[in-house]
């Protein structure tokens, strides 16, 4: 893969990128996202950027996989090209010294080669060869591993932050839940009350269900719609059609029941702002991070189905008593409380703590 090479920076270059303000020991004003248009691994990138201060002062660029022809047959290798591209490239810049997230999202990251490891510090720094050093963002377990190989193979200027976080970095920030109150609140400020959303995902290899758990979540919802005021479900774009037709023949004449159909503008942040509880299916580690951060009860269908990191998220989620299994014979009216997942604002204070070890800061 060739180095990716950026646009440059409006106001002119002159041998110092525009962003710093007196040197290269100055102010970071700006952020460049690298993404390659899976929505949820860019929602990390740019929710770190919110978190580190620059909402507003981020442009985004997409570098796409090649298709057709034998690339089709790459996404079947357990460790392919296309996910050590993947690596790269599903990164957040802070541009000039960047800050590079590592998105932990593709299975198969942590059985990467030593001379993987070596090729993307590489890639990393030839990408950006005229401006200063290079900041690897490491969260999540199976990126740990890679991380350390990274800060022992690259070279001088590609220094690593690594640590771990619970769930996946995401948007949803308390600036962000205020500005969708405002802006959902003629639709979902007046509904009965408690106000029930349902988010609905989709089977993946390692929580993997089909129309079984359709008709499990279906009945457990009818056992509690009484204690509901109302009740929104909303579906991901991985949710199967046999599985969305399934709740949508059950409730879709209840008036007590709301269904998102893909149409019109996506309610997912007015729903945040405005749920008094959450069911979640457990496929989604970032549905259920960006419903833990706020605090509000949240239930958890599918979780035994789950294996690998999922199993992991899960157990540790119920470890922390974020999150309870639905089990259809809950009160939604009964409310509980649990210490808020902060994954997002933790680690863009690791990233702060880091840039400032080496004399930079962030212009707020």
């Amino acid at each position: 893969m060739r180095p990716i090479r950026l646009p440059e920076p409006p106001g002119g270059f002159s041998g110092m990128p525009e962003i710093f303000e007196g040197g290269v020991y100055g102010a970071i004003r700006r952020a460049v996202v690298i993404g390659n248009g899976f929505s949820g691994a860019e929602n990390q990138c740019i929710g770190l950027v919110r978190a580190l201060g620059l909402s507003g002062r981020h442009s985004l660029y997409r570098v796409t996989r090649p298709r057709g022809g034998f690339n089709e047959w790459f996404r079947w290798l357990p460790v392919s090209i296309h996910q050590k591209v993947d690596y790269f490239i599903r990164q957040i810049t802070v541009k000039g010294n960047k800050v590079m997230p590592i998105s932990p999202e593709r299975k198969g990251l942590s059985s990467i080669l030593e001379a993987d490891a070596k090729k993307i510090a590489s890639m990393a720094r030839e990408t950006f060869e005229r401006e200063g050093p290079v900041l690897v963002v490491a969260s999540g377990h199976d990126t740990i591993s890679v991380a350390s190989s990274i800060k022992q193979l690259a070279p001088e200027n590609v220094f690593v932050v690594q640590f771990l976080t619970v769930g996946a970095l995401h948007q949803a920030d308390s600036a962000l839940l205020r500005s969708a109150a405002s802006a959902w609140h003629d639709e979902l400020a007046l509904l009965p009350k408690p106000l029930l959303v349902v988010n609905i995902g989709g089977s993946t290899s390692s929580c993997q269900y089909g129309v079984d758990l359709a008709k499990q979540l279906t009945a457990y919802l009818q056992n509690v719609l009484w204690s509901c005021g109302s009740l929104r479900i909303s579906f991901s774009r991985r949710t199967p059609e046999k599985v969305s037709r399934i709740l949508l023949k059950e409730f879709s004449g209840d008036p007590k029941v709301y269904i998102w159909d893909g149409e019109g503008r996506n309610p997912h942040m007015g729903h945040l702002a405005w749920a008094d509880a959450f069911v979640i299916t457990a496929d989604s580690v970032s549905m259920m991070s960006e419903a833990c951060s706020t605090g509000k009860p949240v239930y958890v269908i599918g979780a035994e189905r789950c294996t690998w990191k999922f199993a992991d998220f899960q157990k540790s989620l119920r470890e922390r008593g974020v999150v309870r299994p639905f089990t259809g014979m809950e009160d939604i009216s009964e409310s509980w409380s649990y210490s808020p997942l902060n994954d997002t604002v933790e680690a863009a204070s690791r990233v702060i703590e880091a840039l400032a070890g080496r004399g930079w800061t962030i212009q707020l």
